[in-house]
């Protein structure tokens, strides 16, 4: 049992790189800074020039100098953000004054409505983009590409038909279209190169799409660091960082093709790409990207535009900074925008989530300003003016990145995530335990914590911020969540998940017609404890093997692929299907089988086919998770059913790990799960770092578990054909309670602020636990409250559980002047077997809130807040060997 033995030595990797903002802080802090982040457990930072005043220049390399030498004397790593400005494509000012050729081109077409027939007729056809562009002497950069005409095939909606396009651009002169207007109504689409139209923050940022401007951005950033550290790169340096790259032709998570009006990213190699894909009537087409046409052709040329940009995105940006990294022996990790549904979208997106990361070495994610939240898994509101999808973010973001970790070779199994950052300093470290399961088990195992700033405080650049020069009262327990983190991250790294079902990512189905996000179905799944991966079409290529009836993807195995409901798939996708279907691979569709190719090519004799398949099915989404269930093809099986509940399996060679967690914020689980392994096991307590004898008995050549599960309460179970009896295994779990009883009287209570600490001010009686939040009581206290009480103790058991109870929410506990350590979220149970005593005893709880209560500041407005202090009740059980 390695892995495990590893955690239970302190032998477990480092898997935290937080993010550590730079604004030109003097020596003394940013030593004092490396030092507290070491001791708080984290071994790597991510530097971040956001707020710097001089990146890669002389004040700069003097930051850098001092942080690389304190990560070289503290065995730590450093990543490196790879842009002075957010998000990355900035290029340090590189493009804006050195490259302006190389900005970003989009795509457009002015449309222009009239009545014919008229002989003789002529248009102005130079498009002026808002009023300070029409005054005379305006120089844009527009280049017209073509002028088209097409006829109005429906006045109410101004859709056009398509079979009456023609080019016209062969009657344009100085600027003039000169063209005897037919009869009927016309549009006359103008279509043009500019570089207007699109998000104003990244108006001076590189082209993503042409490889020139990304090396840019590697002259500027990345060469600069390798001259400086070439002889710590893979060393002390261990990469680069690209937070939120995209293509930025829209403002917002809304640039679905086709959909949402708006200019298109472009480049003077897209037009030749796209006649290569469909030929020379590309050209004419061009109008379909914008316009809505009557039958198939604008959804035609509309997947062909997403396929082809959004493979060069991949090409020409991601794969070329991550093979760069890869020759100079370092990594390249990042993020993309993925909100609402960006991921596979024009704007704030990269057009296809698999491809946009496909040359980073970590796949990755982010989670930030209140996305997820725990019991939000609906649409809900934010920061941002349009709110948030809780159900994407719920069950799809965490899947949608894990499962680009497990399926590409290159990522190692390994998948970042950034977090924390935005949620308001109502965030501590109950909700940031609770956020860090939460991705755990769906597969996310390395974190960026976003931040520690060594501004004065308070920062309100996105609080809350870690330590933040002592202000921060939990951070003194932040290594408890660092040390979790990084046990349960090894334990779930390395080795191969496990998981029953494959769902098709559905980018390529927005890009064709009306489709099923593939969150949809990720619900139902998880909700059932059916776990599973997200698949993009483009791995369904060349001749796959099936075995068993299961389909093998990098390291996974799946026993069925579940197809979201989509008007359209791409011709290859589905010739792939139906020979996997041949082969013994179920592929279940939800609620109909498409009705055509994306490229607009004939399938029907192909859907015949599928329709015929044995190993094609068709089930309504409310029902796919009973199908896949009838079908035995779900790993574990819960007595009740149990939403809340979600869990990872994870094998190594010599063990399987199963995670478990209860996602509900306030609600108990008390259930049995079943599974279908013949090994013994052991519950794995990371928190403590030990393990625990399970409550469980044999069934049906598996074994069947007693789950129970408090609010924000996570399960490890570690199965082994090994014995453990060589391990001290604890064995209260199993054991039934005699006696309980609760801890009443009158509590002291006395207060500190976070830079007071340990010396309590504030003295209070209270002969009942209540909220300390209270008006009349302390309304804006944050820091630490301690609580005393004696109580008495007539007869001792062997084994003794003292539960706190309620908790807000960080609590340490000494009992007769022993320290039993600290909970930073529910269970607040200590195991004080050893330290209870016949007679009178002494309890003393410290709880330590967040800031939110003293410093109230505009993102925590979204979140609910909890009340302050200890509220019980005290409980203490005592049991029976």
């Amino acid at each position: 049992m390695k892995r495990l033995n590893e955690v239970l030595n302190n032998e477990e990797k480092n898997y935290i790189l937080p993010f550590f903002w730079q604004h030109g802080e003097d020596e003394e802090t940013l030593r004092d800074y490396m030092k507290h982040i070491n001791e708080a457990g984290i071994k790597a930072v991510c530097i971040e020039s956001r707020p710097h005043p001089d990146f890669v220049g002389p004040l700069w390399w003097r930051d850098m100098d001092i942080i690389m030498e304190e990560a070289r004397n503290r065995g730590m790593k450093v990543w490196v953000l790879d842009d002075s400005h957010f998000p990355t494509g900035y290029a340090a000012g590189k493009i804006k004054e050195e490259y302006p050729e190389l900005k970003k081109w989009y795509l457009n077409a002015h449309r222009i409505d009239v009545p014919g027939p008229m002989k003789d007729s002529s248009f102005i056809i130079k498009y002026y983009p808002g009023r300070a562009s029409a005054i005379p002497g305006y120089k844009g950069e527009d280049k017209v590409l073509v002028v088209i005409a097409a006829k109005i095939s429906n006045i109410e909606t101004g859709a056009i038909d398509e079979k009456t396009l023609i080019d016209v651009s062969e009657f344009v002169q100085d600027g003039v279209l000169y063209w005897d207007l037919p009869e009927g109504n016309w549009s006359i689409f103008v279509v043009f190169m500019t570089r207007d139209g699109g998000e104003e923050i990244t108006k001076d940022y590189l082209n993503p799409i042409v490889a020139e401007a990304t090396r840019v951005l590697i002259d500027a950033v990345y060469e600069p660091h390798y001259n400086r550290y070439k002889e710590d790169f893979g060393k002390t340096l261990a990469g680069f960082f690209s937070d939120e790259p995209r293509f930025g032709n829209l403002k917002g998570f809304e640039g679905s093709i086709g959909r949402t009006k708006m200019v298109l990213p472009w480049s003077d190699e897209m037009l030749e790409i796209l006649k290569g894909e469909v030929g020379e009537e590309a050209l004419v087409n061009l109008p379909l990207l914008f316009v809505d046409g009557v039958e198939d052709k604008d959804h035609t040329i509309r997947y062909h535009y997403m396929d082809i940009v959004s493979r060069l995105y991949g090409k020409n940006f991601t794969t070329q900074l991550g093979d760069w990294c890869r020759e100079h022996e370092v990594e390249y990790i990042g993020h993309v925008i993925e909100d609402n549904g960006a991921h596979s979208r024009l704007g704030y997106g990269p057009g296809h989530f698999f491809r946009a990361l496909e040359g980073q070495d970590m796949s990755g994610i982010d989670v930030i300003g209140g996305q997820i939240v725990p019991g939000m898994d609906f649409s809900h509101s934010g920061f941002t003016a349009a709110g948030w999808d809780g159900e994407f973010f719920h069950y799809g973001l965490a899947k949608l990145g894990a499962s680009l970790g497990h399926l590409d070779p290159k990522k190692k199994g390994r998948t970042m995530c950034e977090l924390f950052g935005a949620y308001g300093w109502v965030e501590g470290l109950k909700l940031m335990k609770w956020l860090t399961d939460h991705l755990l088990v769906r597969g996310v195992n390395n974190f960026v914590p976003h931040a520690f700033s060594p501004k004065p405080f308070p920062d309100w650049d996105c609080p809350p911020h870690f330590y933040a020069g002592g202000n921060d009262p939990q951070f003194r327990f932040m290594k408890k969540w660092s040390d979790y983190t990084n046990r349960i991250s090894h334990l779930l790294s390395e080795g191969t998940h496990i998981a029953p079902a494959a769902v098709l990512y559905h980018g390529e189905a927005e890009w064709s017609g009306e489709y099923m996000p593939f969150n949809k179905v990720v619900k139902e799944l998880l909700q059932n404890q059916i776990d599973c991966d997200v698949v993009p079409a483009d791995v369904f290529s060349g001749d796959l093997p099936v075995k068993d009836g299961k389909i093998f993807l990098n390291n996974e195995s799946f026993k069925c692929v579940v197809i979201p409901y989509a008007e359209a798939l791409p011709q290859n996708l589905l010739k792939s299907i139906a020979e996997l279907t041949e082969k013994g691979l179920k592929v279940i569709f939800i609620d109909k089988l498409p009705e055509r190719a994306s490229e607009g090519v004939e399938v029907e004799e192909l859907i015949v086919t599928l329709q015929e398949r044995d190993n094609c099915e068709i089930a309504k989404l409310s029902s796919i998770a009973e199908k896949i269930k009838s079908l035995s093809i779900n790993e574990i099986t819960l007595d009740s059913f149990e939403p809340n509940v979600t869990y990872y399996h994870y094998k190594h060679k010599d063990e399987d790990i199963f995670m478990f967690f209860n996602e509900h914020p306030y609600e108990s689980i008390d259930t049995k799960v079943y599974i279908p392994l013949n090994k013994k096991s052991v519950s794995y307590d990371a928190f403590n770092n030990s393990i625990k004898a399970c409550k469980s008995q044999l069934k049906d050549g598996g074994v069947e578990i007693d789950l129970k599960l408090s609010a924000y309460e996570s399960k490890i179970i570690i199965f082994s054909s090994d014995d453990f009896e060589n391990y001290d295994v604890d064995n209260i779990e199993v054991l039934k309670a005699s006696e309980k009883f609760n801890i009443e009287g009158s509590w002291k209570v006395s207060m500190a602020g976070p830079l007071d600490y340990p010396n309590f001010k504030e003295e209070i009686k209270l002969d009942e636990l209540v909220n300390l939040a209270k008006p009349k009581l302390y309304p804006s206290f944050s820091g630490t409250a301690r609580y005393e009480i004696n109580f008495e103790v007539k007869e001792t058991a062997e084994k003794a559980l003292l539960d706190l109870g309620r908790v807000y929410e960080v609590a340490e506990l000494w009992l007769n002047e022993e320290n039993l350590g600290v909970r930073i979220c529910p269970p607040y149970k200590f195991d004080i077997s050893n330290y209870i005593k016949k007679g009178v005893n002494s309890l003393v709880v410290e709880v330590t809130n967040t800031l939110v209560k003293a410093h109230k500041d505009a993102f925590s407005q979204y979140a609910v807040q909890e009340p302050v202090g200890l509220l019980g009740p005290v409980k203490v059980s005592t049991f029976l060997e």
